[in-house]
């Protein structure tokens, strides 16, 4: 199932495509973004740019966080497809987030074989396992490719060197709003490998974060200016908290039973709604859609 960090992904992808053929070893001199939809069967990939070189290509790209055997044979699906539309010989780039994507099935190629064994169509593909890359290059590419640095080759105990080298690059070479975007797709990222409350600890003190809508910032700053003004007392705080509490696990839980178990991205994504109305407004919505994506849309 799609999560929020598929937007995250798609975001930054749209951001700079330049950015990211640089990441996956490829030409980017004249670069675009293209319709990723095929119609004819329904089905989206997750993003495609047209490489306009002397010999122009499709690269196609898709983002998974979870172990999935038959995603190569949608991959094989949708290269078929996009090489049919746009006539336009297509790379395909399968980008692994974290190791539990991994598994037997990614292999680089797919075979079909006759009843003999035989070969009859083999179908190869590029495998990028994020968590395998020198955080080193990732750190000296591109700022759109930036939010990947806490999920490639780096231990725990090295990651607030690694933000803080982030936040050197982002403080001096980011666009006005720009800041903002990156922090967030890093605190979504990283929701795939670390805990919500070891990336509070790891990202207190980078103010883009401190300005963002993500839940554990927010609501640490809004409780301490609270409590430096006086304004909320400590039973109206905690009684407010614990209502949010409840109505979180209640919209979880009703979720689970509708759409199946969330994922980490989309639990994070919920931690992050600190209003009652924001999250009995979903509630009213369970009905209504027919994933956690469309929920959270």
């Amino acid at each position: 199932m799609p999560g929020p960090f598929d937007v995250t992904m798609k975001h930054l992808l749209e951001a700079d495509p330049e950015a990211w053929l640089a990441f996956l070893g490829l030409p980017n001199d004249n670069v675009e973004v293209i319709d990723a939809d095929l119609s004819t069967l329904t089905v989206e990939a997750d993003k495609v740019l047209r490489v306009l070189t002397s010999k122009p290509f499709l690269a196609h790209l898709e983002f998974q966080s979870s172990y999935r055997p038959s995603l190569i044979e949608r991959i094989l699906l949708y290269n078929v497809l996009l090489r049919y539309r746009h006539g336009l010989p297509t790379l395909s780039f399968l980008l692994l987030l974290r190791p539990e994507a991994d598994g037997p099935q990614m292999a680089g190629v797919l075979r079909y074989t006759e009843p003999d064994g035989a070969t009859y169509l083999e179908f190869k593909y590029h495998i990028v396992r994020i968590w395998q890359k020198p955080v080193s290059e990732i750190l000296a590419g591109a700022l759109a490719t930036l939010p990947l640095a806490p999920l490639a080759d780096v231990s725990p105990d090295r990651l607030p060197e690694i933000i803080r080298q982030m936040q050197a690059r982002i403080q001096t070479e980011a666009q006005e709003g720009e800041a903002d975007e990156l922090w967030t797709a890093t605190y979504i990222l990283m929701g795939l490998r670390y805990t919500p409350e070891f990336i509070e600890q790891l990202l207190k003190g980078v103010q883009e974060m401190e300005d963002s809508a993500t839940y554990q910032i927010i609501l640490a700053k809004g409780e301490a200016k609270g409590e430096a003004k006086g304004e909320i007392k400590g039973e109206e705080r905690g009684m407010t908290k614990g209502q949010v509490e409840e109505a979180r696990r209640l919209l979880l839980r009703l979720g689970e039973k509708r759409f199946g178990s969330p994922d980490v991205p989309t639990q994070a994504a919920i931690q992050a709604l600190t209003t009652l109305d924001e999250l009995e407004a979903l509630a009213e919505k369970l009905l209504e859609v027919e994933s956690w994506v469309e929920l959270l849309a």
